[in-house]
């Protein structure tokens, strides 16, 4: 009976996250539709023209499998829900670049190595057309010992064409957040006491004010974060930021 239950929950995770593949959001670049597809905690998948690019891939086939093979995967950090090896074994990425700090190159297994490509805080590659900044990701007030210390770790801000998308990673309100300007799609996380609670996070966003904002990445320790909360506060301060919620945790 024990076994049943795990299938039927199994199933159930697989098919909501099938159906929210199936169709995804669309934004016109000004150079053919950009489609953004929420996956699971903080993974995405974004396609444009017949690129496909991962971020911080997670959930193994299970999750990913609806997509096609990866041509780039942006990893923000080394924690295992976003370097995460048993997902990266499961799914095709012989054909992929991979964009991240030092320190997840320093962990992915050796045959990657021709794959990576290292971007720190502050330096900007192109790929295909597609501009890749990396900012800062971390927690405040810094500390040596903090979860995700400064310098560690990447945000990433895409532009694709005439759309500029933040992608926060795990990080609080920082100062370099809080500066971002013409973002057009952000994804935020919020979930303590690994990141930020959704009064900080609304806070910073009503600072940059993204057109639209994604909560993402919103399980902490003490369940999901309050994602709604974090939509009226948002819209309470500044009605025309459109905030987007998605369903990254099928089944719960």
């Amino acid at each position: 009976m024990k076994k049943l239950l795990l299938v039927t929950l199994m199933l159930s995770v697989v098919s909501s996250i099938q159906g929210q593949t199936s169709s995804g959001d669309h934004f016109d670049t000004g150079k053919g539709s950009l489609t953004i597809y929420p996956v699971l905690h903080g993974t995405l998948a974004l396609t444009w023209g017949n690129r496909t690019i991962l971020v911080d891939p997670y959930g193994g086939k299970d999750a990913l499998g609806a997509f096609s093979e990866p041509d780039l995967i942006l990893i923000t950090d080394i924690h295992g829900d976003h370097l995460n090896s048993e997902t990266l074994d499961e799914i095709n990425t012989e054909n992929a670049l991979f964009v991240v700090p030092q320190a997840v190159a320093d962990k992915m297994d050796e045959k990657y190595r021709q794959q990576i490509k290292v971007l720190q805080n502050g330096t900007e590659t192109v790929w295909n057309d597609i501009e890749i900044v990396a900012l800062p990701m971390y927690n405040l007030p810094e500390s040596a010992d903090s979860r995700h210390t400064k310098g560690r770790g990447n945000g990433y801000v895409l532009t694709i064409g005439n759309k500029k998308i933040y992608i926060s990673g795990d990080t609080e309100d920082i100062p370099e957040m809080r500066a971002l300007k013409d973002i057009d799609i952000s994804f935020i996380c919020m979930n303590m006491p690994y990141t930020m609670n959704v009064e900080q996070a609304a806070d910073a966003v009503l600072e940059f004010k993204p057109r639209v904002v994604y909560p993402y990445h919103y399980r902490g320790s003490g369940g999901l974060s309050d994602v709604e909360k974090f939509k009226s506060l948002v819209n309470a301060g500044d009605k025309n930021i459109e905030v987007r919620l998605r369903d990254w945790y099928p089944g719960n």
